[in-house]
């Protein structure tokens, strides 16, 4: 017995996106009474896994009951448009800042696959009117209130210090307790505090994005920001920063203004040539109060982090294409993060061939996409239809990622307690890991490090698997 129940209830938790993949994340819980999800994300990298948006959902969607968001990123609300055109009528909960955010981001993915369905001769996976839909369902939930999601499933969100507003969800149901840890961030990071840790869970969900490596400190990454800087600058060349929107742009941002202050670099331009990056800047700006204390204490002392001489958004595609008319050196931070779409490829298409010039990645970058060719070191890629070499320097720098390393996800999963304790949902004792949202190899490394230095069963599911809790 759990919690005081009679009978055992059984659970069956289907893996519908997020195993063997990094994104698509979308995992259904099904109680005896309920049931519900647990981000509703896109598929992103190759085609053949990218085609997988376009196809049915695996169960009805007018039976779902409610969604948990763990936070904004695309490939994990990327869907929930869909999901409402399906019939979804329920509560879809998420902290404030990812509400924001949502908005911002599934906005922007009306206007990019509106360009591609065009291109492609098809229609849209979905419009401003289910986007509409979407925001209209939402229900904003801070960090540690414990929420009812539905009629047997409770849900509190801690902090993953991943991008701003990001949770792991702690979710209680019939005395069974399952954490899913969304996307864990790299502390210590520019602006966010550390990911919380827990200790008890019958179930454990960890991502394993980064699953086989261990990253530079962020100390190295703004170093080697600098080293990439100077170098530019003493070439005369361009630096080109594919990057995501959310999060990164912001780290950057707030990285570049500290050189800049403490004169450990020149005065040069830095062009942030993406809407939605400013957008979500904007809303950053909104939530100091989600900040780590050095962060918001440099506020508090009337530092704009996000701004300093030389900075300029450009909002316009006339603004953007007037960046080509400026001098170099300067920097040019664009999207998206993996070269797949955005600005950045036309900036790449542009400037890739000088050797003067740097491509400098401080994402993750899937399979399949532009970014992942060029981290590769092919010398030869296709960019907007046209052959292009690649001569300019191309460096990456770990340091910036969002996601956490082998190291901390081993000392995360080391939190959760192997023998039974409890709290006000019963007692609880580590039963089972199954790791996700990462590729075969990054997997297949965590799983078998969880399994041997902790002796904690472990699995990697597979896409489509059904598992009883």
């Amino acid at each position: 017995m759990r919690g005081g129940n009679d009978k055992m209830t059984i659970m069956k938790l289907h893996f519908h996106g997020g195993a063997e993949a990094v994104t698509g994340v979308n995992y259904l819980l099904e109680t005896g009474k309920s049931k519900i999800l647990v981000d509703c994300g896109l598929f992103q990298g190759p085609k053949e896994l990218e085609a997988r948006n376009s196809k049915p959902f695996e169960y009805d969607a007018k039976t779902i009951d409610a969604v948990i968001i763990t936070h904004s990123h695309l490939d994990h609300v990327g869907r929930l448009p869909q999901l409402i055109d399906a019939g979804f009528r329920g509560k879809i909960f998420a902290t404030p800042p990812a509400v924001n955010f949502t908005r911002l981001i599934l906005e922007d993915s009306v206007r990019v696959l509106a360009e591609k369905a065009q291109h492609a001769g098809v229609v849209p996976m979905f419009s401003q009117e289910e986007v509409n839909q979407v925001m209209s369902q939402f229900v904003p939930v801070d960090y540690y209130k414990k929420t009812k999601a539905a009629e047997d499933i409770e849900f509190t969100y801690h902090n993953a210090g991943h991008i701003l507003g990001s949770a792991i969800v702690e979710l209680d149901s019939e005395g069974k307790k399952i954490v899913f840890s969304g996307d864990l961030g790299h502390p210590p990071a520019p602006l966010l505090r550390a990911p919380d840790y827990l200790i008890c869970a019958d179930y454990v969900l960890v991502e394993s994005t980064y699953g086989d490596r261990n990253h530079e400190s962020p100390e190295e990454g703004e170093e080697r920001i600098e080293n990439v800087i100077e170098d530019t600058i003493s070439k005369g060349g361009v630096l080109m920063i594919p990057s995501f929107a959310m999060e990164r742009t912001q780290q950057l941002l707030y990285h570049i203004n500290d050189l800049i202050e403490h004169k450990r670099i020149p005065r040069i331009p830095v062009y942030i040539d993406s809407p939605l990056a400013t957008h979500i800047t904007e809303v950053y700006k909104k939530y100091p109060q989600y900040y780590n204390k050095e962060a918001a204490s440099e506020i508090d002392s009337g530092d704009d982090v996000f701004n300093f001489p030389g900075l300029r958004f450009t909002l316009s595609s006339k603004e953007s294409k007037e960046i080509n008319d400026s001098p170099s050196p300067k920097v040019i931070i664009a999207g998206s993060g993996m070269s797949n779409g955005g600005r950045i490829v036309h900036h790449e298409v542009r400037y890739l061939s000088d050797p003067k010039n740097t491509l400098l990645m401080v994402g993750y970058q899937a399979e399949g996409t532009l970014g992942r060719r060029i981290a590769d070191g092919q010398k030869r890629v296709v960019v907007l239809d046209q052959e292009v070499e690649v001569r300019a320097k191309v460096e990456k720098i770990s340091g910036y990622s969002a996601h956490a390393d082998q190291f901390y996800l081993m000392d995360w999963i080391k939190s959760f307690k192997k023998i039974a304790c409890g709290d006000g949902s019963g007692k609880h004792k580590l039963t089972k890991v199954f790791v996700v949202q990462g590729e075969a190899k990054p997997a297949a490394a965590l799983a078998s490090l969880i399994r041997d230095e902790l002796g904690i069963t472990t699995e990697v599911p597979k896409l489509g698997e059904t598992v009883e809790l």
